[in-house]
């Protein structure tokens, strides 16, 4: 198999720059290896670019990154691209690919590209970004791009990639700035990966949870009400309610305590934590008697506010707070996706104050506590520990030492982990928490964060054993992550069928004539008094419909009463799960009900 670049540091280097700077590390083989992937979907973005040009002659291009979901570049045309132009830029990919072009690196002195893009503004705003004094430059054919790489040795080695869509997108991702068109697209390193791939794009299409949302009357939005702040419809809020009182019974067994902080505080709040400096643009601000306040983007510094209240002891550590916390945060509307990205949504957060000594046993019990949830709903997960990033705050010992913690928990539990480098939290190292659903696709979901530095800036202490003021570490978890966004995995995991532990609606009643309507209210007064809900259809319509009606809604059981089921205390049963029917004493039903209800807790 053909090497295609080296890894050295956690950096990726393609052949050519790997041989110039003399680096030997670990081969990286044309597969489908994340490392390898990111070399070919650089190369196929050029490879777009080049084909783009030779179409649309005056084409200009600002950049082309990899991103999670495959590649894209930005550009400019004068001519308007729709749909059906990516089947023509895709076929004449393929014309390049085909020739094996060749793809070179070299480089020139800022001053000399400056001079050489002159009259392109996008290559210019791209340069003025670029501290460096010598810059590197991509050429395959007559296409050439300003990029660090890496990149493929020639174009020939692109053979299974696919131009998914066109989208619209500002300069410099700043809204008010001129749209460029964007154009993505996957590649792989072999047709079988990609087939694949297409085919989980449309199973994920059947499974989107806006459609089944819909169908299912989960949740809705209103542009009245405005943009990404959604409206749980009764059945959404019944799922909702029941995941989080399996999360509450679930804090309860572990000894946190339920605290609530207020949704709106004043800005010196958020200066003194930081996320004024770090994360204002993300906030929402108003103005409160000549004073400034800022809507919480998270929970922390209302659970500061629960610990600082009295004085601590070393043996109240550890102080374990969980709040289901509804917060604020201002998300481009480019980027608002259904229940996966809002501007409001609720937190399962919890706040764990605990000596230093204390962290490990913590992140195990956290560790602990998202298994038995993840397995509960039948996920797969990843587990990779995210290092200090570039705009971070506090000193490198307390990172290093916090850091070490995280790994350390880990690796007495005997967990396998990745590193994200940079990719902490500005105020300090993560454990993200990454599910794997029922089509293989990946989910950021939970995160535990160790914190050592808003406990010093609020001052806060506990009184250890020798009578002596000591910082107490503090840990932010959220193993859901936010009841929105997982319940949205959720609905695409199953497809909107729920397990009955967890469906909105877990028993249709139907009965067949007015003559049943006591008996199946009856059966509906008995489900409720073990906690499940049931809904009766009493419409006036065929009893093919209203079962149609029940299983478009996704309900797990429908029941249905006739004359016999009534005069013999039975119940006959659709079981949508595992599509049979069959037929069942009342009573012994209503036990099997009870006995599913209560099959799964955290």
């Amino acid at each position: 198999m053909d090497i295609i670049g080296i890894k050295y540091n956690n950096i990726i280097y393609d052949m050519q720059t790997a041989s110039e700077l003399h680096i030997e590390g670990e081969p990286i083989y044309f597969d489908n290896s994340p490392e390898a992937l990111a070399i070919i979907r650089h190369s196929c973005a050029h490879l777009m670019a080049q084909a783009i040009k030779e179409i649309y002659g005056n084409a200009q291009f600002f950049v082309g990154p990899v991103v999670q979901e495959g590649f894209y570049y930005d550009f400019r045309v004068t001519e308007k691209i729709n749909d059906e132009d990516l089947n023509k830029i895709e076929k004449k990919m393929k014309e390049i690919a085909k020739k094996g072009v060749k793809i070179e690196k070299y480089y020139m002195p800022k001053e000399s590209v400056i001079n050489k893009f002159h009259d392109d503004d996008l290559k210019q705003a791209v340069i003025s970004k670029i501290p460096d004094s010598n810059l590197s430059l991509y050429k395959q054919g007559n296409f050439e791009d300003l990029c660090k790489g890496p990149h493929l040795p020639h174009t020939s080695f692109l053979k299974a990639f696919k131009l998914t869509k066109i989208a619209g997108a500002y300069l410099g991702g700043t809204e008010g700035n001129e749209m460029l068109t964007r154009i993505y697209g996957i590649a792989f390193a072999d047709k079988e990966a990609l087939h694949t791939h297409l085919q989980q794009i449309e199973e994920a299409k059947k499974r989107d949870h806006r459609k089944i949302g819909t169908e299912m009357g989960l949740f809705t939005f209103d542009e009245d009400v405005g943009a990404g702040l959604p409206i749980w419809l009764p059945a959404g809020a019944r799922l909702r309610r029941k995941l989080e009182s399996l999360m509450t019974d679930a804090h309860i067994q572990r000894e946190y305590q339920p605290v609530r902080g207020p949704e709106i505080l004043k800005s010196d709040l958020w200066k003194i934590s930081g996320h004024y400096q770090n994360y204002g643009e993300n906030m929402y601000f108003t103005q409160i008697d000549e004073a400034e306040y800022g809507i919480k983007p998270m929970n922390c510094v209302g659970h500061i506010k629960v610990y600082a209240h009295t004085i601590r002891s070393y043996r109240d550590l550890p102080l374990r707070f969980y709040e289901y916390g509804v917060v604020h945060r201002h998300e481009k509307s480019g980027v608002l996706h259904g229940l996966l990205r809002v501007r409001e949504f609720t937190q399962d957060d919890a706040h764990i104050f605990c000596q230093s000594s204390q962290i490990k046993d913590e992140v195990i019990g956290i560790i602990a506590f998202m298994d038995k949830i993840m397995t509960s709903f039948d996920f797969q997960y990843e587990l990779e520990v995210s290092t200090r990033p570039e705009k971070s705050i506090g000193d490198d010992k307390i990172w290093e030492e916090a850091t070490n913690a995280l790994k350390k928990a880990l690796e007495q539990r005997g967990l396998n982990y990745g590193i994200d480098e940079g990719g902490g939290a500005f105020y300090g190292p993560k454990i993200d928490i990454k599910i794997t659903d029922a089509i293989g696709r990946k989910w950021q979901c939970g995160t535990i964060q160790i914190d050592m530095n808003l406990p010093e800036r609020f001052g806060l202490t506990y009184i250890d054993e020798d009578n002596t003021h000591k910082r107490p570490v503090m840990i932010h978890r959220a193993i859901l992550g936010s009841f929105e966004r997982f319940i949205a995995i959720l609905t695409e995991h199953f497809g909107g069928e729920f397990p009955l532990f967890i469906a909105p609606t877990q028993v249709a009643i139907i009965p067949i004539s007015g003559n049943q309507y006591d008996y199946a209210h009856n059966l509906q007064k008995q489900l409720k008094n073990i906690g499940a809900y049931s809904e009766m259809n009493l419409k006036n319509e065929t009893l093919n419909k209203k079962i149609r009606t029940a299983e478009k809604e996704r309900v797990p059981i429908i029941v249905v009463l006739g004359e016999k089921e009534q005069t013999t205390n039975m119940v006959s049963i659709r079981d949508r799960r595992s599509k049979t029917q069959y037929e069942m004493d009342k009573n012994a039903f209503i036990n099997l009900i009870k006995e599913k209800m209560s099959e799964v807790s955290f």
